[in-house]
Formats: C-alpha cells, structure tokens, sequence
C-alpha cells in the first residue's frame, strides 16, 4: 500500500497510560478523537509493559497503520554534548555521545539505543538514550499487528522540534513538564548547555524552581528576571511565586498548534508521580 494512502496511528506512551491519535488518508484525510486508555503497570515487569499491552489491543484492527510512537520522558535518559570543535564525522559523534552517556550512567548504557539530535561543532548537540528493550518490544508489537512503525521519538525532542524555531534569546530555558517528571534544558548563545530529566516528588512549580535556579547557577549569570519557555499541557494553572526572578512563556500553540496525541488533563494536585520509572 502507498504511505499516501496508509492510516496513521500516533501514540503517546508513558507509564500507565497511553493517548492514542488515529487519522485516515486520502483524498478527504479524517482525524479520529484522542483516545486515553489508563493502566496499572504490572509488578516485576518493566514499567512500559502494561502499557505497552494496551497499545497492541488497539492496534490489531489497524493493519496497514502507519505508526508513531512518542516516548515519555520517564522511559528516557538524556545529556548534553557541548560543542567540540575536532568532532565532525558521524562515527565520533556516535562516540562522544556513548562518553558522555557512559561518563554520566556508566554500565547501564549497555541496556539503552542512543540516539542524537543534528550535531554541529559550534552548537553540540543532545544525546537520547531509550532502553533496548522497549525498542524491540514496540517493533515486534508492530509487525505481529501488520504496522509500519515509522517513528520513536523522545518526548522532549518532539516538543522542542515542533517550537525551536521560536525560541530566541542568548540564554534559552527550555522545559518540558509531563505528570510526575520535569524535562529541562538550557542553551546559550543557540548552543546546547546542559540538560536534566527528573522525577516531581511533591510539587511541580516547587522543583521547577529549584531546578531553574540550579542551572541559572551552572551557567554563571543570571538576570535579575529570566523567562523559562515551558510546554505542560498536563500542569495548565501551573505558576511560579511571584518576584522569584523567573516568568513563564508557555509554548505558542496558537501559532504551532501541538499535536493531538500529546498527553492533555489535569493531574493530581500534588503533582506527585504515581508511576515509578
């Protein structure tokens, strides 16, 4: 069959959940609504497997789909690569990302797919690492459900790809926030700084803060207010205190609209993250 002519099924995978975008092709495309299916992960099973059986329910009736899967920011680990200006070739950015990855989460790499963002000498990069496992687990879901898997994509990445070309700035604080985990960046001058990843233990607005003012620390300057670029369609009264030195612009949906299998609600008003990664 064409691609052209393929449906396309976009799937948000997270712990306990999945948010699941099916969209007909032709001549007249149609787009289903969103549909969000909650799961108790399973014990002594990875935390991806219940959701993950979840998805192949819904998937058998779509042989032929053409599948994307955006992965939780829980199922990933990420760090910066920093511009060097003696890494060009592929083969030594593939190296330097496995450094930076070992140096960072030692042997456990052994377990994880690398993957990293377009490398430039002067901007550096991000490397994504999403456990082996899963990967091979959502391809053979795939084929026994007769999909083309056409894509994984770390959350993070997807967000900032749909948005970077309107983020400005010599200092840019990029966050990502889903239910229970913050994603954080931070680039100077168009190159890539640092980058952090971690669990909400009580309070969304609370970490995020703490977590903005360690970076601003890392950076070495900070201004006397900094604006933060944050995209939390799960956290949307999410609010910083008042003359805390930072502001938040949400990301601009109205000019980039976000796509439709990005998770969406409210979550617990504690924002504490019940599923464990």
């Amino acid at each position: 069959m064409s691609p052209l002519w393929r449906n396309q099924v976009q799937v948000f995978l997270a712990p306990g959940r999945i948010d699941l975008v099916r969209s007909t092709r032709g001549f007249k495309p149609v787009q289903a609504a969103k549909v969000t299916v909650w799961c108790e992960p399973a014990q002594d099973a990875p935390v991806w497997q219940a959701a993950l059986q979840q998805l192949e329910k819904h998937l058998i009736d779509e042989p032929g789909a053409e599948l994307s899967v955006t992965v939780s920011n829980h199922f990933v680990r990420y760090v910066a690569l920093l511009p060097q200006a003696e890494i060009a070739t592929p083969e030594e950015v593939n190296a330097y990302a496995t450094f930076r990855m070992r140096e960072v989460y030692a042997e456990r790499v052994d377990a994880w797919a690398l993957s990293v963002s377009e490398w430039t000498p002067l901007s550096g990069a991000v490397c994504a690492a999403i456990p082996r496992d899963l990967m091979v687990q959502l391809e053979e879901m795939a084929s026994r459900c007769r999909c083309t898997l056409k894509e994984i994509e770390p959350y993070f990445a997807s967000v900032y790809d749909r948005w970077q070309k309107l983020l400005d700035g010599n200092k840019t604080y990029f966050a990502v926030i889903e239910a229970g985990r913050i994603c954080l960046a931070v680039l100077i001058n168009g190159s890539w700084h640092s980058i952090r990843n971690q669990r909400i233990l009580h309070n969304a607005a609370a970490e995020l803060l703490a977590a903005l003012d360690q970076e601003a620390i890392l950076t070495g300057s900070k201004e006397a207010v900094e604006w933060v670029h944050v995209f939390a369609p799960e956290h949307a009264d999410l609010k910083l205190p008042e003359q805390c030195g930072w502001c938040i612009v949400p990301m601009p949906v109205e000019k980039i609209p976000a796509l439709p299998h990005y998770p969406s609600g409210p979550v617990d008003d504690d924002g504490v993250n019940r599923c464990h990664a």
